[in-house]
């Protein structure tokens, strides 16, 4: 195969199936960090927002952890996408601003290794992007076959049998 040539089409058939892996890795990825939050204690996740200087700190460490289990079920169901993407990418934009932005862009920073294992600085901005460019993909791409969302339209008569939008 040349690869100066474009590469063949996906069918159609196969290529509405792309956004089901994004669903399950943004919708899991979600869920796991409010479930972590969650294991060590709202009131633990309060106190970090405090140190960093966000507003009624207790008050927003429950909404963020709501946001991130109950956005993410709705991202992996593939339900209320377009809705569930505008908080879900307000506690990332936060997170980006408040936190990693001094870090710059890279997540992984190798910072020693020793017999220990490997040693990490902090991480940067580079996985709240991901995270934003997939919800973004899902919310303007759909969601893809087995999606919450196109049952609820099928249903209504406003989704076609042959459409995964």
């Amino acid at each position: 195969m040349n690869p100066l040539l474009p590469a063949p089409a996906i069918p159609r058939w196969l290529a509405q199936w792309a956004p089901i892996p994004l669903r399950l890795i943004v919708g899991y990825g979600f869920m796991e960090h409010g479930f972590a939050k969650l294991a060590r204690g709202a009131d633990a996740f309060a106190a970090i927002l405090q140190a960093i200087g966000v507003p009624f700190p207790h008050l927003m460490s429950w909404a963020t952890i709501l946001v991130e289990v109950f956005g993410g079920l709705a991202i992996l169901l593939g339900a209320f996408v377009a809705l569930a993407s505008v908080p879900m990418a307000i506690v990332l934009l936060v997170a980006i601003f408040t936190v990693h932005l001094p870090y710059g862009f890279s997540s992984i920073k190798l910072m020693a290794v020793t017999a220990a294992g490997a040693h990490f600085g902090q991480p940067g901005y580079e996985c709240d992007l991901f995270y934003l460019a997939g919800l973004a993909t899902l919310v303007l791409g759909g969601a893809g076959p087995w999606a919450l969302d196109n049952l609820w339209r099928k249903r209504s008569g406003r989704l076609r049998d042959t459409d995964t939008a």
